[in-house]
């Protein structure tokens, strides 16, 4: 079932109630994509390898740059010009040799996306591009599969778990994606470091809760202040 060196990487999870032999094995067997190596992807793609999810699809097309690296926490200065999901890949591994890593080098759109997330059984959306996330949330519906939702700007960061068991989705919330000139992005109006690394964090353990089959918070639109900590919950 586990290598030795499993056994020893998973003891301190697996001594857990919630999560147990069982729950590590279904850990192992989940296949988790996650869409951007950016800020949000980093943090994610790291603790779901450690955490033992056996086979994480990495979708991303973009390189390094310089003005990542402040917070995009698996790469270095030496990777600018590389592709990102190559460059995690390999720090995954390095991390966590029993990984699976698979990367998917595109951009998703509506002719694709559909065939590319029915390879995995969860998606995580750590994009910073509204129309990809809409394309992303209508292919999650159509397949039935849960959409781990996170977004960040400033001191602000937003999660929200989607389509799990029938829940309602990002359109129920926000119907139509909004103008792309009408929306704030971290190149013009700038993000904290540590934020995207807080809300992955948050995001990761949302996806583990999902594959685990623990309670969940469903219909509910998480919004954090990390400058005052404050947190809304706003049910819809």
């Amino acid at each position: 079932m586990f290598s030795e060196n499993e056994a020893k990487r998973y003891s301190r999870q697996t001594i857990l109630d919630e999560v147990g032999l069982l729950g590590q094995v279904k850990l192992k067997h989940a296949r988790v994509a996650v869409i951007g190596a950016g800020g949000l992807g980093c943090p994610l793609i790291q603790y779901l390898a450690a955490s033992g999810v056996g086979t994480i699809g990495i979708i991303d097309f973009d390189v390094i740059e310089h003005s990542n690296l402040h917070r995009q926490i698996l790469y270095g200065p030496s990777d600018i010009g590389r592709k990102k999901a190559e460059v995690a890949r390999e720090r995954t591994l390095v991390q966590n040799p029993d990984a699976g890593i698979e990367l998917v080098d595109c951009v998703l759109t509506d002719e694709n996306a559909k065939e590319i997330l029915s390879q995995f059984d969860l998606v995580i959306d750590g994009c910073d591009n509204f129309l990809t996330r809409y394309v992303v949330n209508d292919a999650c519906v159509k397949l039935g599969l849960p959409l781990v939702y996170g977004s960040i700007l400033g001191f602000q960061g937003q999660l929200a778990v989607f389509n799990y068991h029938g829940s309602k989705n990002l359109r129920d919330i926000f119907p139509e994606p909004p103008n792309a000139e009408d929306v704030p992005n971290c190149s013009d109006n700038g993000v904290l470091g540590v934020i995207p690394g807080v809300i992955g964090t948050l995001m990761a353990n949302e996806v583990l809760k999902c594959i685990l089959g623990l309670p969940v918070n469903t219909d509910t639109f998480h919004v954090f202040d990390l400058l005052t900590l404050e947190m809304k919950k706003l049910r819809f």
